[in-house]
């Protein structure tokens, strides 16, 4: 019996295929906007979570800052490394269990506040804090500090970053060499070619470079280190320069 029925011509089916292609086309990047920027904030509350714990833990211990290494170093007598040593460490476990013994633990009391949400798999930790902040010094111009109080120009100031931390678990490189004008490992550019910070005054931001060569030296694959392209004159370098170790760095 005829019902007056029609099914779908193969041209009309090219055409709903083609048109949902296009549509496709035009939402997916609007998509993986809208999940990086999610991701971004997701990842700043973390920064400020650490920054807390960073600002209440020299509060704690007299404007003593925490060591901001993480085991590469030698450990001064009486400091405290913000997290263990986990580098060449593959157990998840164990890695989480040298963010428990690190001395901000106490004061977040949640693992997966050191993790950017863009992290791969495997990693527990993609955070990092600057060498300034008690972690290495590396001449007369760059030279860490031990005591909150004695920061210049705090709300300038970085501590955190969001730097895949699992690999680069120092800044004493990659800020700078100012006087050089090079970079060291390569800048941190998942988020947008930018990334996170955190400063010594407890606001959070984002950065986004401003030179190509940043960017470009940022996105090898695998990491090179000691960067000998022309870095003159990128205002990058300048801003990491004086966010790490402050203004007199580049004078």
């Amino acid at each position: 019996m005829w019902t007056g029925r029609r099914a779908f011509t193969l041209i009309e089916l090219l055409v709903v295929i083609a048109i949902i292609a296009v549509l496709m086309a035009i939402l997916m990047p609007a998509l993986h906007r809208a999940k990086e920027q999610g991701q971004r904030a997701a990842c700043l509350n973390n920064l400020k979570n650490l920054q807390l714990a960073w600002i209440v833990y020299a509060d704690d211990n007299d404007d003593r800052i925490v060591c901001g290494d993480s085991g590469e170093y030698a450990l001064p007598k009486g400091e405290v490394y913000w997290v263990k040593r986990d580098y060449n460490l593959t157990n998840v476990e164990q890695k989480i269990q040298m963010i428990r013994e690190g001395g901000l633990y106490p004061y977040t009391r949640t693992e997966s506040v050191y993790k950017c949400p863009q992290g791969v798999r495997g990693e527990t930790r993609t955070y990092s804090i600057a060498d300034s902040m008690n972690c290495k010094s590396w001449d007369a111009r760059r030279q860490m500090v031990k005591k909150k109080s004695l920061i210049k120009d705090a709300p300038f100031r970085i501590v955190f970053l969001d730097d895949g931390g699992e690999g680069f678990a120092h800044m004493g490189g990659w800020t700078t060499y100012s006087i050089e004008q090079k970079w060291w490992d390569p800048p941190p550019v998942r988020h947008g070619d930018g990334t996170n910070w955190s400063f010594v005054d407890g606001h959070i931001d984002y950065h986004k470079w401003e030179d190509p060569r940043t960017i470009a030296f940022g996105k090898l694959v695998p990491p090179h280190a000691f960067n000998t392209d022309d870095q003159t004159g990128n205002p990058d370098l300048r801003w990491a320069a004086i966010a790490v170790w402050g203004q007199d760095s580049v004078r």
